[in-house]
């Protein structure tokens, strides 16, 4: 998928993520407040910080499409990689404030001077699940479309937050039938599972960021067609490095040896063209030609 159309995808899925979210926000905060549910409140802060996630993700996404200057000659692509980490400690204090509340509860028994929970939050966690379960996948598929970290970071957040609405699906429910402390403890087992998100997409972010390789798939993928060229006798050596959503390739080829500067210039340019139109994700392709002498 060219940048362009990264782009418009990104826009549309974070444009109707931030849309979602703030109507479940809306709702789950209501109806915490109107039935002293803890657990709801979490859950509700938990998709109101998640319309700021999706919006810093969204500006990541933008800056990172910038073409290349004379400061960042290799272009933008790791500022999707930053927003995904400032996702991440976002995600990563919500988690914290979360179990401070929840720990509170716990301790100062407030949670036993709170009335049953109506109806009316019993329903908002239940929508809470379906509706953060769509998101997810929606913007799974959008992730895999594009290749883009910041969108896979925004939907394994969508992910955590279904089980962060099951918690506190648990805990009304259970208020309900008078076990109350149950929704502090739900509220508490919430926020791991935030924490949890947090983690995954920090290290994802991190790991694109310190040059780690593009993975054996695409690696096997890549001497599949260097050397599906009939002039190219092996591959001496392939490296790959992922920079943001794109993938940096290095590659030593061996041909002929007796053959002329401008045959094996050509040799090299075809590989790369081959390589770069087969693989769109790849950004930046350098194609050495090594002497291969037979005996």
């Amino acid at each position: 998928m060219n940048k362009t159309a990264q782009s418009k995808t990104a826009v549309r899925v974070s444009v109707v993520n931030i849309g979602l979210n703030a109507g479940l926000a809306a709702v789950k905060l209501c109806a915490g407040l109107l039935a002293g549910s803890g657990a709801l409140i979490s859950d509700g802060i938990n998709s109101a910080s998640d319309i700021f996630a999706s919006g810093v993700g969204l500006v990541g996404i933008t800056m990172s499409e910038k073409k290349a200057d004379e400061k960042h000659p290799f272009g933008h692509e790791r500022l999707e990689c930053v927003a995904a980490v400032v996702l991440a400690v976002i995600l990563l204090f919500t988690a914290i404030g979360v179990a401070y509340a929840a720990i509170a509860a716990l301790v100062g028994g407030t949670y036993a001077l709170m009335a049953a929970p109506g109806l009316f939050a019993l329903i908002a966690a239940g929508v809470s699940i379906v509706v953060k379960e769509g998101m997810f996948f929606f913007t799974r598929a959008a992730a895999k479309r594009t290749g883009l970290t910041a969108l896979k970071a925004d939907a394994w957040n969508h992910q955590s937050d279904v089980l962060c609405s099951a918690g506190s699906l648990l805990g009304v429910l259970c208020a309900r039938l008078g076990a109350p402390v149950v929704d502090p403890v739900a509220s508490l087992f919430i926020a791991l599972f935030i924490g949890r998100a947090a983690v995954t997409v920090f290290m994802d972010a991190v790991h694109r960021m310190t040059d780690v390789t593009a993975g054996e798939a695409v690696e096997a993928r890549l001497r599949s067609i260097i050397l599906s060229d009939p002039k190219v006798v092996c591959v001496d050596t392939l490296r790959t490095r992922l920079f943001g959503n794109r993938i940096y390739v290095e590659a030593e080829i061996g041909c002929d040896g007796t053959l002329i500067l401008t045959e094996a210039h050509d040799i090299a340019q075809r590989v790369h063209d081959e390589i770069e139109t087969k693989l769109p994700d790849v950004k930046h392709c350098v194609v050495h030609v090594n002497p291969y002498l037979r005996r």
